[in-house]
């Protein structure tokens, strides 16, 4: 078995165990021996580690728990690569305090999935002046200096979102409302972007609200979405840029008679959002093979520590930094309820998980099992 094919199998396993039992942690032990919240560290042979990664948060998405971390555990430790990972927990104060740690115990490569493009750029430079090779994991850094941006072509997930929203609107008039992401993450922007460009030429919808929701917080998103509601008196279609926003509106639909008469995206394919759209309260969800981005995130480093020039696929440019920056970027793809198996026989979501109670039914109409 090749070496990159047993990280991925490894790395499945690891989530499936995450995910049957209870994802959270109960904070790991660095390579240091100090304690971090969410962190962990895997093997190889060197007494410090070689790489450090930064997850932010457990709240904007299951994902960085429930799969981030163990696929990356999983292909750092089939190259024989020490590596530690902690999760910041949506404090950017916290994660330059990690990143400080992993500085000083003598990483030679460290990534970040930024919370803002500010802290994250003081980071990296603080990371460059001690001669560590930096790379944005997911989410480009604005202004910063990594040198290098592993992540998925975020303006076609708003363009799949935006097409998502238009097939199940069709083409007769509508008022449609935008719950973008948090405007300090620079992927919400490229949503946001994409979704626009796809639906602004279509004169027969009409956006009568916008607004982005800080740090993702589905709380807010609900109350947010609650007052568009209230505003417009009627709205026929949501542009949610996630699962999460996307749950929260279905939920203020639903206490309003709404649900299912109304469409709304999302994105990551959670099991909550899998399952809004088996229920046909949700149109659609975008679905980034996680996998295969944290593989690309482990090739990238051992690259770099290896000496190697990573392969790329272009460049993305950071306006505000005014530079280029090489780019590993990775295709979404669009997910409704006629293809909601794919995600499953990916091993991204469990039948298990998703085939619960009311939702066996379905599954079995769509061949999941």
């Amino acid at each position: 078995m090749k070496a990159r094919t047993r990280a991925l199998c490894a790395a499945s396993a690891a989530a499936v165990v995450l995910l049957a039992g209870a994802c959270g942690s109960d904070g790991g032990t660095t390579a240091g021996g100090g304690s971090a919240t969410g962190g962990s560290s895997t093997g190889g042979g060197s007494d410090s580690p070689q790489v450090g990664v930064i997850l932010p948060d457990t709240e904007s998405s299951a994902r960085w728990e429930s799969f981030d971390q163990p696929l990356l555990e999983a292909a750092f430790e089939d190259a024989g690569i020490n590596a530690v990972i902690q999760n910041a927990q949506g404090d950017a104060a916290g994660m330059q305090t990690i990143a400080d740690q992993m500085i000083t115990q003598g990483v030679q490569v460290l990534a970040i999935v930024n919370l803002d493009s500010d802290s994250g750029a003081a980071i990296e430079a603080k990371a460059k002046q001690a001669g560590v090779q930096t790379i944005d994991y997911d989410r480009l850094t604005l202004g910063g200096s990594a040198d290098y941006y592993v992540s998925f072509d975020n303006t076609v997930v708003g363009e799949l979102q935006g097409q998502g929203l238009a097939d199940c609107l069709g083409a007769e008039a509508a008022d449609i409302v935008y719950l973008n992401g948090s405007p300090t993450d620079n992927n919400a922007t490229l949503f946001a972007e994409g979704a626009h460009s796809v639906l602004d030429p279509m004169t027969d919808y009409t956006v009568v609200a916008e607004q982005a929701v800080p740090d993702w917080d589905n709380q807010q998103a609900a109350t947010i979405f609650e007052q568009m509601l209230t505003q417009a008196g009627e709205i026929d279609g949501v542009l949610a840029a996630n699962d999460g926003l996307g749950n929260a509106a279905i939920s203020i639909l639903a206490k309003n008679g709404l649900a299912g008469q109304v469409p709304v995206t999302g994105q990551d394919a959670t099991v909550q959002g899998l399952q809004n759209i088996l229920a046909g309260t949700q149109c659609m969800t975008v679905y980034k093979a996680v996998t295969d981005e944290a593989q690309g995130l482990a090739d990238t480093a051992i690259a770099l520590i290896n000496g190697e020039e990573p392969p790329t696929t272009g460049t993305v440019r950071d306006e505000t930094g005014g530079r280029d920056v090489a780019s590993i970027l990775l295709e979404p793809q669009a997910i409704t309820r006629d293809n909601v198996k794919t995600v499953v026989d990916d091993g991204f979501v469990t039948a298990e998980e998703l085939c619960t109670g009311d939702f066996a039914a379905d599954c079995t109409e769509l061949g999941i099992s």
